[in-house]
């Protein structure tokens, strides 16, 4: 089965940015047009874009809002959106603006009758992001870890309809360290829920390890970040990789 490569366009200050382990002051600037670089990410053939609204994370409500409007008003491909979505009204306003799916990461550990609601109202349209930070889910903005265990949280949502489960290693973002396959994998052994890999991919090879740890799992896809802005990971390269059968 063919894997979906979602390339990350994460929002500061209305720039395209990447972290590194989540640290908001440890950002690297690579394009100050939203919009263009989302048309970019289009044009070199990806399906899917991962846009995450940083800002809003921390302040618990959308912030780039205008910066995601843009790259709606750009884009044909359909958008997932995660960041300081925390309530119904929220998630209403962004599906109806045209967001394919929305991302709810912090409410999924703080509020989860909000997620179940969300996905009986929008059936197919709600992914939930679990962050982990050594297994332990991090939230609001990455900022503060609770006591919730990913797997059991993944667990937990097993009845609710999710569309997916986004699950990023909060140590290797950012850092081109390969991704945590350890985890991932079993995290995806052990629910029926797609899973979307995130967190660390740092070159081609790392796009093939994940295609040989995804076979005969749930792993449905991969979010790459820095590695496509540093030029590491080619996009013509890094499709054919996880197109193949």
């Amino acid at each position: 089965m063919a894997l979906t490569l979602y390339p990350a366009i994460d929002l500061k200050d209305g720039q395209c940015v990447r972290l590194r382990r989540g640290a908001m002051d440890d950002a690297t600037v690579y394009s100050s047009d939203p919009a263009g670089q989302a048309r970019a990410w289009q044009d070199a053939g990806f399906t899917w874009l991962h846009v995450v609204d940083l800002d809003g994370a921390f302040a618990g409500k959308s912030v780039n809002g205008g910066a995601v409007a843009a790259i709606l008003d750009t884009v044909t491909i359909p958008v997932q959106l995660g960041g300081g979505i925390r309530d119904m009204a929220g998630i209403d306003s962004w599906l109806a603006a045209g967001i394919r799916r929305v991302i709810l990461g912090s409410a999924a550990v703080k509020n989860p009758t909000l997620v179940r609601e969300a996905c009986r109202a929008f059936p197919g349209r709600i992914v939930v992001g679990i962050d982990a930070r050594d297994g332990k889910v991090a939230t609001e903005g990455w900022a503060e870890t609770s006591s919730a265990d990913a797997r059991d949280l993944a667990l937990s949502f097993a009845d609710a309809g999710v569309a997916a489960i986004v699950y990023t290693d909060i140590g290797r973002d950012g850092m081109l360290s390969g991704l945590n396959l350890g985890q991932t994998t079993a995290l995806a052994a052990s629910i029926a829920t797609p899973v979307i890999a995130s967190g660390g991919v740092g070159g081609a090879q790392d796009l093939i390890d994940l295609r040989q740890a995804a076979v005969g799992t749930r792993i449905e896809g991969v979010i790459v970040g820095r590695a496509l802005y540093d030029g590491r990971v080619d996009p013509r390269l890094a499709l054919e990789l996880l197109a193949a059968e």
